[in-house]
C-alpha cells in the first residue's frame, strides 16, 4: 500500500502519481499556471527528465513522438489559454494517430471560474472533441484517482490522448497525510474467440486472392513479426496504412506497399482485385481508402474482416463480414498460431504484388539539378537500418514515403492527422528517447516554420539530428490542388523564405545549402560528421509538385 506519511501539495502528489505510473520524461513549455507543479519536479529531476520547449505545439507533438516511440503515453504540461490552444494541435494528432498520451493543463483558481477570468477557457468542454477524455480536477485528494483513469484511459482500447485541467489552487493546498497513489495503470489486451477464429481460418481456405492492411495504435515489433509469420504460412500479401510502413520490413517477400496520400495505381488496383481482405488495427480512414473510393462503404465487394480495438469502431463506416473487437498485439499472435498453409498455392499473387511494390522504388529519370528521389535513396543508404524517418505534412513526404524503405519498428514517425510541423519536434523526442539511434527530420520549407523553432531545443539538450529541409518556395500540396483546381491563378502559395543553413547556424547548428546533386554527398558527410545536429537546405525544382506530377502537366490536364 502507497501512502504519504506527511502532508503534502496537490503538486506533491501530482508529482508522486507520476513516478508512480512510470513517467520517465515530460515536455512542456513552462506557465505561471502550475509553478508548484514545477517545483516539485524539481525534487524528482534525476528520476522525471523536463524537456523545455519552445512552444507548445512543439512540446505536444514531442509528446506525441514519445508516445508512439515507447507504447507508454507521452505526457505534456502546459499553461492555460494560450498555451492549450497552441498544443491542441498535438492532442488532434494523437487522437487521429492512436497515440497514448496526457496533457496537463493549468487552470485559474477555482475561485476564479466562470469569471472569464485571465487565460481562463472551459478545458473540458474544449478538448471534448479532440480527446478520449477531458476532465478538471477539483480536489487535491481525488489526484491519484483522476491520473490513474487518465493513463488507464490513454491506454485502452483504441489508445489516444487524455487532457486534465488542474486549477491553480489545488496544485499548492495541503493534502492530508494518508493519500493513496493507486497502481500503475496497464494496457488490456482483448483477442479473438476461437470461434472467430474458425471462422477466419473458413474464409481464408476458400480465398484465392486474400490481401491484409495493418495500422492503427497499439502496435509492437512482436505484432508486426506474428503477422509476418501470418502472411509467410498462408500465402498473404501485407500493405500498410497512411505513415505506418514501419510496421512489418518492406524489403519482406510479402509486402505490397503503403496505402498512403497518393498510393500507388497497381496497389490500389491489387485491393480491389483481392477477395478477402484482412484489416488488422487501421480503421480504413479517409486517406487509407483514397477518399472512401478505392473501397466504398458501408459494404465491400470483398469479404471483409475487420480487427480493431474498439468495438465501437467496427460497423462505424465499413460492415464487416466477421468484425473481431481486438487488440493488435492479440489478435497478430492469434492470426501466427492459425493452423493451415497456403503459401505455394498463392505464391504467384504474393510474388506479383511484391513486384508491384519493388518496381514504385524504381526512380524516373530526372533532368532537375536536384532530384528529391535522388537525395532521399543516398540518405538511406548511408545510414543504418534503425534510423528514426520523421516528417510532418506536405508533397516532399512523398519522396520519403516511396523511396526510404523503413525496415525495423519503430523507425517512421509521421502525423496520420496531415499536421504539418511535427518532423521537427518528433525527431527532438526521438533522439533524447534512443540516443543512440541515428534520427532524421524531414520538412518542407512551409512544414520547416512551423515548429522549426525547436531547433533550439536540440540545440538545448544536445540533440545530434540531421535535419532536411526541402525549399521549393511554396506550399506545394496546396498548391497542386490550386494548379489542378485553378489552373494558372496563382494566389496565397508562394513562399518567400529565410537562409535556413543560416538560421540553423544561428541556433548553433551546422547549416549547409544544397542546390546540386553533386553537391549532396560531401554536404552530407559534412553534417553527420558534425558535433551537434545540422541541417540540409536541399532547393528543389518548383516545377516538380509531387512524385509523380510536375506543374505544367497539371496545367495541361486541367486546360485541355
Amino acid at each position: 500500500m502507497d501512502s504519504a506519511n506527511t502532508s503534502r501539495r496537490g503538486a506533491d502528489i501530482l508529482v508522486s502519481c507520476l513516478l508512480k505510473q512510470g513517467v520517465d520524461r515530460i515536455f512542456c513549455v513552462p506557465g505561471e499556471s502550475y509553478l508548484p507543479v514545477l517545483d516539485a519536479l524539481h525534487d524528482v529531476r534525476d528520476e522525471i527528465d523536463l524537456v523545455v520547449c519552445r512552444q507548445e505545439g512543439g512540446a505536444a507533438n514531442m509528446a506525441d513522438a514519445y508516445g508512439k516511440l515507447t507504447g507508454r503515453p507521452g505526457i505534456c504540461f502546459v499553461t492555460r489559454g494560450p498555451g492549450a490552444t497552441n498544443a491542441s494541435i498535438g492532442i488532434h494528432t494523437a487522437f487521429q494517430d492512436s497515440t497514448p498520451l496526457v496533457m496537463f493543463v493549468g487552470q485559474v483558481g477555482r475561485g476564479m471560474k466562470d469569471r472569464e477570468g485571465f487565460q481562463e477557457v472551459d478545458f473540458a468542454a474544449m478538448f471534448a472533441p479532440l480527446a478520449k477524455w477531458a476532465a478538471e480536477v477539483n480536489d487535491p485528494n481525488r489526484l491519484p484517482e483522476y491520473i490513474h483513469r487518465a493513463f488507464q484511459t490513454a491506454l485502452a482500447g483504441r489508445p489516444g490522448p487524455v487532457v486534465l485541467s488542474l486549477p491553480e489552487d489545488i496544485l499548492s493546498e495541503i493534502v492530508g497525510p494518508e493519500i493513496e497513489l493507486g497502481v500503475p495503470a496497464a494496457r488490456l489486451e482483448s483477442a479473438p474467440t476461437p470461434a472467430q477464429t474458425e471462422r477466419l481460418s473458413q474464409l481464408l481456405e476458400a480465398s484465392q486472392k486474400p490481401l491484409m492492411i495493418v495500422g492503427g495504435g497499439g502496435w509492437s515489433a512482436e505484432a508486426g513479426r506474428h503477422v509476418v509469420a501470418f502472411a509467410e504460412r498462408h500465402g498473404i500479401p501485407v500493405a500498410t496504412s497512411l505513415r505506418c510502413q514501419d510496421y512489418v520490413p518492406n524489403t519482406h517477400p510479402n509486402h505490397c506497399g503503403h496505402l498512403g496520400i497518393g498510393a500507388d495505381p497497381a496497389l490500389v488496383a491489387r485491393v480491389k482485385e483481392a477477395d478477402l481482405l484482412i484489416v488488422l488495427g487501421a480503421r480504413l480512414g479517409e486517406m487509407t481508402t483514397a477518399g472512401y473510393e478505392m473501397l466504398r462503404p458501408p459494404r465491400l465487394t470483398q469479404t471483409l474482416v475487420h480487427i480493431h480495438a474498439d468495438p465501437e469502431e467496427l460497423g462505424r463506416v465499413y460492415q464487416a463480414d466477421l468484425p473481431m473487437a481486438a487488440t493488435a498485439g492479440a489478435a497478430a499472435a492469434a492470426l501466427a498460431a492459425l493452423p493451415g498453409e497456403g503459401a505455394d498455392a498463392r505464391a504467384s499473387w504474393v510474388a506479383a504484388c511484391h513486384a508491384d511494390y519493388k518496381r514504385t522504388l524504381e526512380r524516373p529519370k530526372s533532368s532537375a539539378k536536384l532530384d528529391l528521389a535522388d537525395a532521399v535513396s543516398r540518405l538511406k543508404a548511408r545510414l543504418p537500418a534503425d534510423t528514426i524517418v520523421t516528417n510532418g505534412a506536405g508533397n516532399y513526404a512523398g519522396w520519403v514515403h516511396r523511396y526510404w524503405p523503413f525496415e525495423t519498428y519503430r523507425s517512421q514517425l509521421a502525423p496520420t492527422s496531415g499536421a504539418m510541423g511535427y518532423g521537427v519536434p518528433a525527431a527532438v523526442a526521438a533522439k533524447l528517447t534512443f540516443p543512440n539511434r541515428e534520427v532524421v527530420a524531414f520538412a518542407g520549407d512551409g512544414c520547416f516554420l512551423m515548429n522549426g523553432q525547436e531547433l533550439a531545443t536540440a540545440a538545448q539538450y544536445d540533440a545530434k539530428i540531421l535535419f532536411v529541409v526541402a525549399n521549393n518556395g511554396m506550399y506545394g500540396t496546396i498548391r497542386m490542388h490550386q494548379e489542378r483546381e485553378f489552373p494558372r491563378r496563382v494566389y496565397g502559395t508562394d513562399l518567400k523564405n529565410p537562409d535556413f543553413a543560416a538560421l540553423a547556424r544561428a541556433y548553433g547548428l551546422h547549416g549547409e545549402r544544397v542546390e546540386d546533386i553533386a553537391e549532396f554527398d560531401a554536404a552530407l558527410e559534412r553534417s553527420l560528421a558534425a558535433p551537434g545536429a545540422a541541417l540540409l537546405e536541399l532547393v528543389t525544382d518548383p516545377d516538380v509538385i509531387s512524385v509523380r506530377t510536375t506543374i505544367a502537366a497539371l496545367r495541361q490536364r486541367a486546360l485541355a
